[in-house]
């Protein structure tokens, strides 16, 4: 006989299993869809712990069981699962704390996990869990980690005397637990000690100034950013720390009453990089009364810059003119280089008040399909090719959509699952012509409805 457990107990324990789906190979395209009815079951358990948090504890690590067991059977068991595990874990805290667990046990549990983790569930898990730790908590997490950290440094300065296989870098993972502990903390001082016991970085400068600032301290967050800034010039190719302090330097400068300086940085960095989003950057930090000569100035200036950013700034700042004579003096290389999500807004914005450019630029997005030879896109490639015969048209520049057939069909003609549907566009038709899949369903519905009398 099958066993059929009782209670809130079994009746979770039935839901758990079943969103599991034992027996049954997950694949990579089928994770989404999995993970979502693992979503269910989970918010069950988390609607339990206020009121019954010990039974949520419980069913937690069940759940939590299921998922190591599960993770042979599930393609990517790292990606999506994984990331879900790591929610399962946080929500397992969330639960011990709220039924009064110790906090030093509830720490040795998760670090027994973190150690044991085949599938890497835990990676990084550390940044979820400062997050929903309580004070007590964070300072059990952050003692254990400690004495981690200190008997690792012992051992490196040692290494006669340890019987760790690897403790330099159990030395480095540590100090990196301990940065985002100390940051959950907004523990400046245990930072900075951190920072200089090991190999100061441009990101804990910037979160260093980024706790100073929550403090209201930006003399001080000032100070570790231009450090920051400083360390990251030494790294050739730059860093996302470099660009967040960057960034952060000018929010600090604004609070400092130094809105100038902060202005010059934004537009030294536009100058250096101009795009939508450094536009879009320095006009956060230019006065409203003098924004529209900065604009004549930001767009004068990215003149130089390359063609796909400059379509997307002309394009976000509504510069339709500009964005149209910028695609006329373009060569049709040139536009086919750019990718058709900035070239497609583009010739959709266009279409009504400039549509022989707007026929280039579908014409550009076809072709950049049909060379790449890119046959799950060649329905794509038709419909742009059609919308530009009708811009042509409407243009009156049939001679030019001719020298486009031309082409195609000479260097083109041999991709047959592309071709005739081509044809068929040059002869006047082409898919939107045709009746969509719904209308042929509702034609074809309606055609036996009246077969059957009704």
């Amino acid at each position: 006989m099958t066993r059929k457990p009782r209670g809130v107990t079994g009746q979770m324990e039935q839901v758990i299993e079943s969103a599991l789906a034992p027996g049954r190979f997950i694949s990579y395209n089928a994770n989404f869809d999995f993970v979502g009815d693992l979503e269910a079951a989970k918010k069950q358990i988390a609607r339990l712990v206020p009121t019954a948090p010990e039974l949520a504890v419980s069913l937690y690590e069940t759940f939590l069981a299921g998922c190591y067991e599960k993770a042979e059977e599930i393609d990517d068991s790292s990606g999506s699962l994984g990331r879900f595990v790591d929610e399962l874990l946080c929500g397992w805290i969330k639960a011990r704390q709220a039924a009064g667990a110790d906090p030093d046990e509830t720490t040795t549990r998760l670090l027994a996990w973190m150690d044991d983790d085949p599938y890497g569930f835990c990676y990084q898990l550390e940044k979820g869990a400062a997050k929903v730790f309580d004070k007590a908590g964070l300072a059990a997490f952050e003692k254990q980690i400690r004495a981690r950290f200190d008997a690792a440094t012992t051992a490196v300065l040692a290494p006669g005397k340890s019987s760790r296989r690897n403790p330099d870098y159990q030395r480095r993972r540590c100090g990196d637990i301990l940065r985002t502990v100390y940051l959950a903390q907004k523990n400046v001082d245990a930072y900075v000690a951190l920072g200089e016991a090991t190999e100061l970085t441009a990101q804990d400068c910037h979160a260093l100034a980024t706790m100073l600032v929550s403090r209201r301290k930006p003399a001080e967050a000032l100070c570790w950013v231009e450090r920051g800034l400083a360390l990251d010039k030494r790294n050739p190719h730059g860093s996302m720390a470099g660009h967040d302090l960057a960034h952060l330097k000018r929010d600090v400068l604004i609070r400092l009453g130094r809105g100038n300086e902060a202005l010059d940085a934004a537009w030294a960095e536009y100058r250096a990089h101009p795009s939508k989003s450094s536009y879009e950057d320095l006009m956060k930090y230019v006065p409203k009364a003098e924004r529209r000569s900065w604009h004549e100035k930001a767009i004068e200036e990215a003149r130089g810059t390359d063609l796909q950013s400059l379509i997307e700034l002309l394009l976000e700042t509504k510069e339709t003119e500009r964005l149209a004579a910028l695609v006329r003096q373009s060569s049709d290389a040139a536009i086919e280089e750019v990718s058709h999500y900035d070239t497609e807004p583009a010739a959709k914005k266009l279409e009504k008040t400039h549509a022989d450019v707007a026929a280039r630029l579908w014409c550009a997005q076809g072709m950049r399909v049909v060379k790449a030879k890119k046959s799950k896109y060649y329905d794509a490639a038709l419909s742009n090719f059609e919308r530009a015969r009708r811009c042509y048209e409407k243009a009156g520049l049939v001679a030019d959509w001719h020298r486009v057939v031309s082409k195609v069909r000479s260097e083109h003609h041999r991709k047959t699952g592309f071709i005739s549907g081509f044809e068929e566009i040059v002869a006047g038709s082409g898919p939107s012509e045709k009746p969509s899949f719904l209308e042929r369903a509702k034609a074809r519905w309606g055609s036996r409805r009246s077969e059957d009398g009704q």
